[in-house]
């Protein structure tokens, strides 16, 4: 499980394809893997990954085709600098919400308004995961916690402010418009929608 706090910007050293495995080769900043094992779980770009080796400050990631196809790894090239999180532990304090690590769709960065020293940004999901999205509501975007400032459910649109903090210590200030994101739909919005959404079926059969 994570909080959505990204703990730092780690960066794609090699990208390996090995027969119907992908092996991700990422390099952290000094000190972010100490104490890690192997088995590990360690938030990428949102997405929970097993560490299957390490060194000092690099650690390796088997990523099988689902995986690449539910996510947005498939466009990462070597270099590519990628946000992360180490798995929470029992008492740590939750200052995002909890996370499974498991990204339901892929979405897109369509509009970028620079202001001074913040960003308002807007993403797009696939119809279906639209109804799942409300304002002031939480969302995972790339692994950070944030809260949705605006939505458009017609479209499949919502908009996120982002903070100088934010900004500064996440992948945000790099991506453009056209990039991909990997997105956790809140969990406990999802089930009650869900729920919702079946009782009023079994009501109208």
């Amino acid at each position: 499980m994570f909080t959505g706090i990204v703990q730092g910007i780690a960066s794609i050293q090699a990208i390996r394809q090995e027969r119907d495995i992908t092996r991700l080769v990422v390099a952290f900043p000094k000190g972010a893997l100490a104490s890690v094992q192997q088995g590990a779980s360690i938030s990428i770009n949102g997405c929970c990954l097993t560490v299957t080796g390490f060194s000092s400050d690099e650690a390796s990631f088997d990523l099988v085709p689902e995986t690449m196809t539910r996510t947005m790894f498939h466009t990462l090239k070597d270099g590519a600098r990628v946000n992360f999180e180490r798995s929470l532990k029992f008492g740590d304090e939750v200052g995002g919400h909890v996370l499974s690590g498991h990204v339901d769709v892929v979405a897109e960065l369509v509009n970028v308004d620079t202001l001074h020293e913040s960003r308002i940004v807007t993403f797009k999901v696939s119809p279906e995961w639209a109804k799942y999205l409300f304002t002031k509501g939480y969302i995972a975007v790339q692994g950070a916690s944030l809260t949705l400032t605006g939505v458009d459910k017609k479209n499949g649109s919502f908009t996120i402010s982002l903070i100088p903090e934010t900004l500064a210590k996440t992948t945000f200030g790099e991506m453009g418009v056209g990039a991909l994101a990997n997105i956790e739909i809140d969990r406990t919005t999802q089930v009650v929608v869900d729920t919702v959404e079946r009782m009023m079926r079994e009501t109208r059969a």
